[in-house]
């Protein structure tokens, strides 16, 4: 008998879990399942309705119903699924409900009393409150207009912060300097709100007009063309509500252009209604091939070729802000959602071109690619994802930088991702050298790696192991080992894994949480890599993933695994639940099948 039959179910848990994928493509070629995030996105889209005078009773009672279900046992909410309370997200629940004229209840106001009020609340929370009249604009710390005239190369301007946060933070400075407030019948005054009903735009200085012309210009160059500022919520919002304070309406291509984009994000689930912080169509098809292909589906499948052509045809081929600091760069490479050229980043391309050179499609845009994915690399030899040398870390000193991520430093899986995809490419031996030497160097001393964008240890991990095998390093190197050795210290006893969010914050929750399919699979995914395809750990691993998956061949996953800031904005991925276990025990089955 052979490993492969010693596994039982694997044959039938892979030919099931694509046919489920295969069931989920869309027409055109392209697969998306949804990301969810948090109570915070649903809140502030009614504020966001409410400023632009654009509410009605049954939209406020979808997003009242969409906050009720998310509320805690005790009245609070969280960050994620079965996360602790968050003050910030708990405010502004509380506020939107009281939009729509529905009490929270005692418990809510007593934990927000507790925990400080609206004082205590992270930046954006107030600053949506003051759009509102709950709070005064001159008790925020501002960001200066008079950033967006400073220039590129000088000690700070905007390019010094992570792209993401660049563009949020230049509309949210013209607001912030205009000061609007649409006020709203409520009072916030319980749980420490500062009721103001504003006093018109306030008188600006010569320069500080001439600031809020450049960056309303700098706003409107960067808008995509489906409406949206980089694809994802808090630049669109805010630049929607910029061009709203600076007296646009429905008669601004721009506004109206971005307005009607982000109804597109809305999902409607029953009687509740959410919108995405952001979509996921890129990097969900690039993860679907990979696992389709691992899965024994031929590259010549018309599905496949679909998904392949689709993939081409999203290929960035313009200029971005990453040209600021790389001018001489050509474009090249892939976003992560339907449209965000200016952004394209090295994680998406990376996969995207793993993808590619599975369907034999595509030489000349992946060799595009991963040219420019050489030209984003950081001094220090490994790859942030949007942007080279984006480190200023002193950036987190400044009062205004009080909520998530505002850098794009180097990361373990971005490099990673990276370095796969080099690692099965000719012409690249010197940005691959420095990059490996940086991934070898991140390694914890645990054995694990830090997992950026993905929960936690577990995902930097399934994304390093891999990695290093791409490069040419034989199973038994010492990095191997002691991964797999931290993998075999962490495995729970029915063999899955599970890593709790809160391992951003203690060491002591590294790999250790419930169990999921995706991060399961992500360790899965290391061991096939570090040499242990036949070893009892990886069977136990594999086992867990085909007795635990669904008869439609899907897995169930509530906990969320994707990260946006670490702890500050998590992300549950609907797909990767699906995708990552197909992928790795395609993986599995492939090496143990010689």
């Amino acid at each position: 008998m052979t490993i492969v039959q010693e596994l039982t179910g694997i044959d039938t848990a892979v030919d099931r879990g694509a046919e489920r994928l295969l069931s989920l493509q869309h027409p055109d070629g392209w697969w998306k399942g949804e990301l969810e995030s948090n109570a915070t996105m649903i809140a502030q889209h009614l504020v966001l309705l409410h400023f632009l005078g654009l509410r009605d009773a049954e939209t406020d009672r979808l997003l009242a119903n969409e906050l009720l279900t998310r509320r805690r046992a005790d009245g609070t909410w969280s960050i994620w699924f079965e996360g602790p309370a968050d003050l910030s997200v708990t405010v502004e629940a509380y506020a939107a409900l009281k939009l729509a004229g529905v009490d929270a209840g005692d418990a809510t106001r007593q934990y927000i009393r507790r925990s400080g009020g609206v004082a205590r609340t992270r930046i954006f929370t107030r600053a949506f409150l003051a759009l509102i009249g709950q709070w005064p604009w001159r008790r925020l710390a501002h960001v200066p207009v008079e950033l967006i005239l400073l220039p590129a190369n000088g000690p700070l301007s905007v390019y010094d912060f992570a792209c993401w946060a660049r563009q949020t933070m230049v509309a949210l400075s013209v607001v912030e300097a205009l000061q609007p407030v649409r006020p709203s019948a409520i009072d916030l005054s319980e749980i420490g709100g500062r009721k103001t009903a504003g006093h018109g735009m306030p008188r600006l200085s010569e320069r500080r007009r001439r600031a809020v012309a450049v960056a309303e210009h700098w706003v409107r160059e960067r808008q995509e063309a489906d409406g949206s500022w980089g694809g994802i919520q808090p630049p669109w919002v805010w630049s929607l509500i910029m061009l709203a304070a600076l007296g646009h309406g429905f008669e601004d291509e721009t506004f109206a252009r971005g307005l009607a984009g982000w109804q597109r994000f809305m999902v409607r689930d029953g009687d509740r209604l959410r919108p995405e912080a952001c979509q996921s169509p890129i990097w969900d098809t690039a993860l679907a091939v990979l696992a389709l292909r691992a899965a024994g589906v031929p590259a010549d499948d018309p599905r496949l070729q679909a998904a392949g052509s689709w993939l081409l045809g999203e290929e960035v081929t313009v200029r971005g802000d990453w040209a600021i600091r790389r001018p001489g760069l050509a474009p090249g490479g892939w976003s992560f959602e339907f449209d965000n050229d200016l952004y394209p980043d090295v994680d998406d391309t990376a996969v995207v071109a793993l993808a590619l050179r599975e369907l034999d499609l595509g030489d000349d845009a992946v060799r595009r690619g991963l040219d420019w994915m050489v030209g984003l690399q950081s001094r220090s030899g490994g790859w942030g994802a949007f942007d080279a040398d984006n480190e200023a870390l002193w950036l987190y000193r400044l009062p205004i930088c009080d909520f998530g991520k505002v850098t794009d430093e180097p990361s373990a899986d971005v490099t990673a991702h990276a370095l796969e995809a080099f690692g099965h490419e000719d012409g690249y031996g010197s940005s691959l050298a420095s990059g490996l030497d940086w991934l070898l160097a991140e390694q914890e001393t645990d054995g694990s790696w830090f997992g950026r964008w993905g929960v936690n240890h577990l995902y930097g991990t399934g994304a390093a192991v891999p990695a290093l095998e791409a490069c040419g390093l034989p199973a038994d190197h010492p990095a191997i080992r002691r991964a797999l050795a931290w993998l075999d210290s962490v495995q729970q006893p029915s063999g899955a894994f599970g890593e709790d969010i809160l391992s951003y914050r203690d060491a002591a929750a590294r790999g250790r949480g419930a169990a999921t399919p995706s991060q399961t699979a992500w360790a899965l995914l290391a061991y096939i890599s570090g040499g242990a395809a036949k070893g009892l750990s990886t069977r136990r691993t594999a086992e867990y993933l085909c007795q635990s998956q669904r008869p439609d061949g899907d897995w169930d996953e509530q906990h969320y695994t994707g990260t946006g800031f670490p702890l500050d904005f998590m992300i549950r991925y609907h797909l990767y639940r699906l995708t990552f276990p197909l992928l790795a025990l395609g993986r599995l089955r492939e090496r143990l099948n010689g």
